[in-house]
C-alpha cells in the first residue's frame, strides 16, 4: 500500500497536476506567475529571495538546447518556485492582492542557452509521500508557457520505494548532487522539441 500511494503521487506530478496550493498561485493563463516579473530585467541568473541566509544553498545550472540537443536554445524564460526548508510554500500578495509563492526565481536565456539558479534545498512536510522538489514552468519563444516535471533529487529517500516506471519518469528531471564547501550544486541540461521538453 505504502508503494500504491508513493507512486500515485509521483504519477500525479509527472502528469502535471499541481498541488492546492499551486492551483491557487497559477492556476489560469491570466494567472500564471511565469509573467510576474513584469517590468524586471530577466539575464540567465537568477537568485532565490533568502538564498544567502539558507544553510543549504544549492546552485543550479545547465543550458537549455534547441530540439536538435546541439543547437543553444535563446531566449527561453524558465520559472521555478518551491517550498521552503520546512516543505511549506511561503505565500505572499502583491500590490494588486494577487498571492504568489515567495521563493520562487526566473531566467531568460542569453544566445549559449546557459542558465544558473541560485536557490536553496527544499523541504517536504513530515510523512509527506511527495518527493522533494522545485517546481517548474518554461516559456518558449513564440508558444504558450507550459508545466515541466518539477526538478526531483537523487538522494530523496523515496526514490528506491518507487516502481521502475515511475522512477525512470522522475530520472529524467532528476538532480544530482555534489556537495562542496557545503554548497550543493548539479547541473541539469534541457532538451527542447516541437511538442514537449525533455531533460539530457
Amino acid at each position: 500500500m505504502k508503494k500504491i500511494i508513493i507512486t500515485l503521487s509521483l504519477v500525479s506530478f509527472l502528469s502535471s497536476n499541481v498541488t492546492a496550493i499551486a492551483q491557487d498561485v497559477a492556476s489560469s493563463k491570466d494567472n500564471n506567475p511565469i509573467f510576474d516579473y513584469s517590468e524586471r530585467y530577466l539575464n540567465n541568473t537568477d537568485s532565490i529571495p533568502d538564498y544567502e541566509a539558507k544553510a543549504e544553498k544549492l546552485i543550479i545550472t545547465g543550458t537549455i538546447y534547441q530540439s536538435d540537443g546541439k543547437t543553444p536554445a535563446k531566449d527561453v524564460i524558465l520559472y521555478i518556485f518551491q517550498p521552503d526548508e520546512n516543505g511549506n510554500y511561503n505565500l505572499k500578495r502583491d500590490a494588486n492582492r494577487k498571492r504568489y509563492v515567495y521563493h520562487r526565481a526566473w531566467i531568460k536565456t542569453d544566445a549559449d542557452g546557459k542558465y544558473t539558479f541560485y536557490t536553496f534545498m527544499p523541504g517536504k512536510l513530515i510523512r509527506s509521500k511527495e518527493l522533494k522538489q522545485i517546481r517548474r514552468i518554461i516559456k518558449e519563444p513564440g508558444k504558450d508557457a507550459y508545466d515541466m516535471a518539477p526538478f526531483f533529487f537523487n538522494d530523496d529517500p523515496l526514490i528506491p520505494d518507487l516502481t521502475l516506471a515511475c522512477r525512470a519518469e522522475a530520472v529524467k528531471s532528476m538532480l544530482r548532487i555534489n556537495e562542496k564547501d557545503g554548497v550543493y550544486t548539479s547541473t541539469k541540461d534541457i532538451k527542447l522539441s516541437k511538442s514537449t521538453t525533455t531533460e539530457l
